[in-house]
C-alpha cells in the first residue's frame, strides 16, 4: 500500500512540476550577439522583456561564423551581429533556415591608420587591410572607392580581383575581421567594422580618416529562425528591440560612437 502511495505521490508531483519546466523553458530567450554594441544595446532589452514574463540570456561571441551555425541548430532563439547583406550571403551559401524580424541600428564601416592623418598621405604601394568576409570585404572596397584611391567594377560581392583602378598600386590583404585593429601598425591603413574599431580603442567620429555614409543599407538586424518568426516570444523581443528605449539608448549614448538607430 505505502509503494502504491508512493507512486501515486510522484506521480502527482511530475504532473504538476513537468509543465512548470516546460514553461520555464518557454519564457527563456537566449540571444547570441558580438559584444559591443549589440550586447550592450540587450541589457537595455533584457528588464523590457522581464516585465513581459521572459528571461534574456545573452550569449557572447567573438566571430561572425558561430551565431548563425548556432541559431540554426536550436542552441539560440536569436541572434544579433550581422547586417542583412552578410546575413543573406551566408543563407545562400550555407542553406540556413533563418531570417531576419527586425533592423536595430547601423554601424558606419570605416577607414583607419596609425600611420597617416588623412587620406592623401598615403603612400604608393602601400598595404591595405580589409575584412575577409565577402560581404564587408565588398563593402570595404566601396569605401576606398569613395575616398578616391581605387575604382572597382559594377557588382555586389566585389573582391580585389575586381578593382578597375589603382593609381598608387595600393596593396590590398584580407584578414579576419576582428584583427584588423592589431594590424594597424603593420598596414598604411585598414577598414574596420565599427564594433571592432570601438573594441580595438578606436573612435569612429574622431578617429577615422574616412567614413561611410550614415544612410548605409548595412543594417544590422535581429535574425530567427523563420520556423520560429510568429512565436510569442520572437514578437515581445522584436517589440523590445525596437522600442523608445532601445532607440533613446542608441541615440544618446552610442551616436557619438558613430552608432545610428535603423528603426
Amino acid at each position: 500500500m505505502k509503494s502504491v502511495v508512493k507512486f501515486l505521490v510522484l506521480a502527482l508531483a511530475l504532473a504538476i512540476f513537468a509543465p512548470l519546466s516546460a514553461f520555464a523553458a518557454d519564457k527563456k530567450i537566449i540571444v547570441g550577439a558580438t559584444p559591443f554594441p549589440h550586447a550592450d544595446i540587450l541589457k537595455i532589452v533584457k528588464p523590457l522583456l522581464a516585465k513581459e514574463g521572459y528571461d534574456l540570456e545573452v550569449k557572447e561571441f567573438n566571430d561572425y561564423v558561430t551565431p548563425n551555425i548556432a541559431l540554426n541548430d536550436g542552441s539560440l532563439t536569436a541572434n544579433f551581429f550581422q547586417h542583412v547583406p552578410y546575413l543573406d550571403d551566408q543563407v545562400k551559401e550555407h542553406k540556413y533556415a533563418i531570417e531576419w524580424v527586425a533592423k536595430v541600428h547601423i554601424e558606419p564601416i570605416g577607414l583607419y591608420s596609425s600611420k597617416v592623418k588623412g587620406v592623401k598621405e598615403i603612400k604608393d604601394g602601400s598595404t591595405i587591410a580589409v575584412p575577409n568576409d565577402p560581404t564587408n570585404g565588398a563593402r570595404a572596397l566601396r569605401l576606398l572607392e569613395k575616398t578616391g584611391l581605387i575604382k572597382v567594377k559594377a557588382g555586389e560581392l566585389v573582391t580585389a580581383k575586381d578593382i578597375t583602378s589603382n593609381p598608387k598600386k595600393l596593396k590590398i590583404v584580407e584578414l579576419e575581421a576582428p584583427q584588423l585593429p592589431r594590424s594597424l601598425p603593420d598596414v598604411e591603413a585598414a577598414v574596420i567594422n565599427t564594433n571592432f574599431a570601438i573594441e580595438g580603442g578606436l573612435n569612429p567620429t574622431k578617429d577615422a580618416l574616412f567614413i561611410e555614409d550614415k544612410d548605409s543599407p548595412y543594417s544590422n538586424v535581429l535574425v530567427v529562425r523563420t520556423a520560429d518568426k510568429n512565436k510569442p516570444e520572437i514578437k515581445a523581443l522584436v517589440k523590445a528591440i525596437n522600442s523608445p528605449e532601445v532607440k533613446k539608448y542608441i541615440v544618446n549614448d552610442l551616436a557619438a560612437k558613430g552608432i545610428v538607430p535603423a528603426f
